[in-house]
């Protein structure tokens, strides 16, 4: 009999790293699994819409179309009984820009590597770090986890250019997920921040950028099949993050939301595929933007046979 591994594909979001940080919408990143299981995820995927820049830098009317692609790998294992799970993550950009620079129309295209994201989430309550075999009987269960995300300066940055691919900074996000089951439903309820280090090769080279923390909540409901699969209904809330660039004025603050629909679905029992989209709900002040996202994975364990 075809050993089935459980679909827990490690966020597309995660996987397209630095495409749009805070601005996430990735149910069921809490859930259920085994340890030793290992996780090869392959991502594509499109972001269209307008982008906001710092009161300084004289851009405006901005929108971008950028075709994403990535690749990463995930790894669960026990860390003091409780369940973990680690990803890295790498992206590609290719696109173009366009909007109005000083009052003249402007058009940019821009290829290349996109900052490189780390996770490490760990299940504080709920079923704890499992074998195989201890993971197919085990009951379904509240569970409280824990994660931080990292985003390290990878990305293509040059700083005599307006628009980059790479931040030149470090961001950190610490995040709480609660994620509930109910029969075949799932309901998941997240709350996190995203912090900055300061960029201080910032247009035209020697200007100095700041931004405030950029709070975020995720809301999630999420339907089961039988056949290994599940939908979703997403929705997210991100604000803050008011940005200065040397003594200039501040960015106004960020106030924004986005909803989305998630699907998951299982090819083979080593393999699955997930699809989402998304688009702004309201955006008061911050980019307002669709995505649809398309990731593989690729699932096997540790042990031989596995």
């Amino acid at each position: 009999m075809a050993r089935h591994y459980p679909i827990i594909c490690i966020g597309v979001t995660l996987l397209l790293a630095g495409s749009a940080a805070a601005q996430e919408l990735e149910p069921r990143a809490y859930s259920n699994s085994p340890v030793g299981m290992n996780f090869l995820m392959m991502g594509v995927g499109n972001t269209r819409g307008e982008i906001l820049f710092d009161p300084s830098v004289p851009i405006t009317d901005a929108d971008a179309d950028l075709n994403l692609a990535a690749a990463g790998y995930g790894r669960t294992f026990g860390l003091g009984g409780k369940l973990a799970l680690a990803a890295v993550a790498f992206s590609y950009a290719q696109g173009d820009m366009s909007g109005d620079v000083a009052g003249e129309p402007q058009r940019i295209e821009r290829s290349g590597l996109g900052d490189m994201r780390v996770k490490l989430s760990v299940n504080l309550l709920g079923p704890g770090a499992m074998t195989p075999e201890q993971f197919v009987q085990a009951p379904r269960k509240t569970i409280l986890g824990v994660s931080l995300t990292v985003q390290a300066p990878t990305g293509q940055y040059d700083e005599t250019r307006l628009i980059n691919l790479g931040t030149n900074r470090w961001s950190f996000k610490p995040e709480v997920g609660v994620s509930v089951p109910v029969g075949r439903w799932f309901f998941d309820v997240y709350a996190g921040a995203w912090f900055f280090t300061n960029n201080d090769e910032f247009f035209p080279g020697d200007s100095f950028r700041r931004q405030d923390p950029l709070g975020s909540a995720q809301a999630h409901v999420c339907y089961t099949f039988r056949r290994r699969a599940w939908v979703a209904l997403d929705a997210t809330w991100y604000g803050g993050a008011e940005s200065t660039v040397d003594d200039g004025p501040p960015s106004e603050r960020q106030n924004n939301t986005r909803i989305g629909g998630t699907f998951s679905m299982a090819l083979t029992p080593r393999q699955s595929i997930k699809i989402a989209a998304s688009s702004g709900a309201s955006a008061r002040t911050g980019s307002d933007f669709d995505t649809w996202l398309v990731g593989w994975q690729f699932a096997w364990y540790d042990r031989p046979g596995g």
